[in-house]
């Protein structure tokens, strides 16, 4: 079984690889100054949403079968279904599909 202390260490690397591929990719990415409670608001939301809704909910058999199921809630739920305070109460795709005009 996978427990939260490994959810969290794996979630943290996934962060650094995400990091590591904005570099490659000449993306520049921000880091809010220290004490700033705004700088990432929307990322601490999206991780505090993960961990309660999916995450600690689950007893994990392996990191695969972890992963698989975060990519599928990402992939399948989070993003197409589920809606979003800070886009309008639309989800993602509905907002980069222009749909946040007719919402506002």
């Amino acid at each position: 079984m996978v427990g939260k202390e490994d959810m969290e260490r794996e979630l943290g690397e996934a962060r650094k690889r995400i990091r590591e591929r904005l570099d490659v990719a000449g993306v520049q990415w921000s880091m809010g100054a220290t004490g700033c409670c705004y700088a990432n608001a929307v990322v601490e939301s999206f991780f505090a949403t993960l961990k309660k809704e999916l995450v600690y909910r689950t007893a994990w058999r392996s990191r695969d079968t972890a992963r698989t199921a975060i990519s599928s809630y990402i992939n399948l739920f989070y993003n197409t279904r589920r809606r979003h305070s800070s886009l309008a109460f639309i989800s993602p795709v509905a907002f980069e599909a222009g749909q946040h005009q007719e919402a506002a």
